[in-house]
């Protein structure tokens, strides 16, 4: 497959393994009722301030170290990723740098879109505005990075209604959207709503009882062995075959057959060439998306500067997304509840559409605008205000967010542990390690059976793929259950609070392995030390693994 050299190409495709990975610090909640969740780190699912915000984030700070800070907990959930990034336009932006020479354009880009490959869903999508200043180049390196094979289609959004009288050559009126699907053989979009114009295409001519219909061509170019005869029409004209350098779609037999069924127009006095009759009650609920995207269908650029307007009370973005555009994208390849992530964020439009749509979201962006701006934006959202597409979706407020700052890296140069890391955290590392999948303490997960909140039970994974491809051990048959040891996770007086393996902490493991996992399932347990021989270990299945040397930040 062809790729893209540039300056500092190697470089690049290493940038997203040595970024660290950071605490995701809560700032604020925002939300209609409020309980506070756990204090220090990130916290769990099961947090009741967590459930009444919907998981939804907003998060400031540099979105390459954010979107690593991110891994752990929702490596594989995301549903959606919709960005627009900086086009590289060579001209000045007040929030962004928008003049990167190229090689530097793409060196950013390249592992940004690393690690959303990682959080997406194997059924998710990727959609990304751009324009020609690096379009093409883009389409190449996301090939690269998300494979030629899983590339759906370009968008095009005619984003201005009227020609751009200081063009130098031609008016640029449209911009791409780049579509990549994680996995092409898994991803489906969802149809777009019938309109009336489509529907005004199917008459009854002839009454007929059982629906509206249209004529559908009764010929086709491909070729078909029964597809030459002759036709005598029932009005008596002879019709010697089908059109030059065609052929009928139905046998003779067929199309005797859907004759004495009436579903064969021959026109008013029976001497058209024939046509299959196309009932409004056996098409599809709605359509297939197409690629074109007209402004009167998902609003221009001058509709998304009105809307910012009304927000801020001035035209603080240059080149922000109205409202419809984001909606189709989110209608299109999501469902209620799924969760969607900008990474660029903005405005704050895709967050704010998401949440008006009933999507769970996660936003980034850098600045102070962050706060200054995207903050109360999404704060009027949980008001309930009404620019954009609320009326459309019938918004009338509710939910909430989390607002976040990026933190003190997880682990110093050292492989120390950060002494604000709590359990969670340090549970979603250690399983990232182990399974390459995010927690399922911080939601679904593949492949695994649930933690057991309050105890240091992580989970049992089970590698169905591996399994069927080797049944011949126990781990291939029954996954293997984790165990940590950390932060006083057993709430006692043993020593270290419990984070040491000794032969009382092995028991209770053992008693809550019997309750939680299947017989024979084997036991990964981390903690600070182990006491317990290597003898009375393997008796019991349990393979220690000591904090902080053996969690490594990949």
């Amino acid at each position: 497959m062809p790729t893209l050299d540039w300056l500092n190409r190697a470089a690049a495709f290493t940038i997203a393994e040595h970024v660290p990975y950071r605490l995701l610090e809560q700032v604020s909640v925002h939300a209609a009722t409020v309980r506070p969740g756990p204090v220090g780190g990130f916290p769990t699912s099961t947090s009741s301030a967590r459930t009444e915000i919907n998981g939804n984030l907003l998060i400031q700070g540099d979105n390459l170290e954010a979107l690593k800070a991110l891994l752990p907990f929702y490596r594989g959930q995301v549903k959606c990723i919709f960005i627009d990034p900086p086009y590289n336009t060579q001209s000045a932006f007040e929030h962004y740098d928008d003049n990167l020479e190229h090689a530097q354009w793409l060196s950013m880009m390249l592992p940004r879109l690393q690690l959303l490959r990682e959080l997406l869903r194997e059924d998710g999508s990727i959609w990304v505005t751009i324009d020609d200043n690096e379009g093409h180049y883009l389409k190449v390196l996301m090939d690269e990075v998300f494979g030629r094979g899983n590339f759906v289609a370009t968008v095009l959004w005619r984003k201005n209604y009227s020609p751009k009288s200081t063009a130098r050559h031609i008016s640029e009126d449209h911009d791409y959207v780049l579509v990549y699907a994680k996995s092409g053989d898994l991803w489906t979009p969802n149809l777009m709503p019938r309109t009336d114009q489509q529907d005004k295409a199917y008459k009854n001519p002839d009454a007929d009882p059982r629906d509206m219909w249209k004529p559908s061509d009764l010929s086709a170019r491909n070729f078909y062995s029964l597809g030459t005869y002759a036709i005598t029409c029932p009005g008596g004209r002879h019709i010697p075959g089908p059109p030059s350098g065609r052929y009928w779609s139905v046998s003779e037999e067929n199309l005797w057959r859907l004759h004495s069924e009436n579903r064969i127009w021959w026109g008013k006095d029976g001497n058209n060439v024939p046509s299959v009759k196309r009932f409004l009650s056996e098409v599809k609920e709605g359509v297939v998306p197409q690629t074109w995207w007209s402004y009167e269908e998902v609003g221009h650029t001058q509709d998304a500067k009105k809307e910012i307007i009304v927000l801020f009370g001035s035209e603080v973005f240059g080149t922000p997304k109205p409202e419809r555009l984001i909606q189709r994208i989110l209608h299109i390849a999501t469902h209620p509840n799924d969760l969607v992530l900008d990474s660029f964020l903005g405005s704050g439009t895709t967050a704010a559409v998401a949440h008006k749509m009933g999507r769970r979201w996660i936003g980034i962006e850098m600045g102070e605008h962050a706060a200054t701006h995207c903050l109360p934006r999404l704060q009027k959202v949980i008001d309930g205000e009404q620019g954009g597409i609320s009326k459309a979706v019938n918004w009338q407020g509710g939910g909430g967010f989390r607002f976040m700052r990026l933190g003190e890296p997880v682990f110093d140069e050292r492989g120390r542990i950060h002494p604000d890391v709590r359990f969670a955290t340090l549970a979603a590392f250690v399983w990232q390690q182990e399974t390459g999948s995010a927690w399922p303490g911080y939601g679904p997960a593949s492949h695994t059976a649930a933690p057991k909140p309050g105890t240091p039970y992580l989970g049992t994974y089970n590698k169905t793929a591996d399994a069927a491809q080797d049944t011949s051990t126990s781990s291939a048959r029954t996954g293997v259950a984790y165990y940590l040891l950390f932060n006083g996770i057993l709430k006692d007086k043993r020593p270290a609070s419990g984070n040491v393996l000794t032969r009382e902490v092995l028991a209770a493991l053992l008693a809550l392995h019997a309750q939680v996992a299947p017989v024979g399932t084997p036991l990964v347990v981390y903690g600070e030390s182990v006491r317990v021989g290597p003898a009375r270990l393997a008796a019991a299945g349990v393979t220690f693994k000591q904090i902080p040397y053996d969690v490594r930040a990949r």
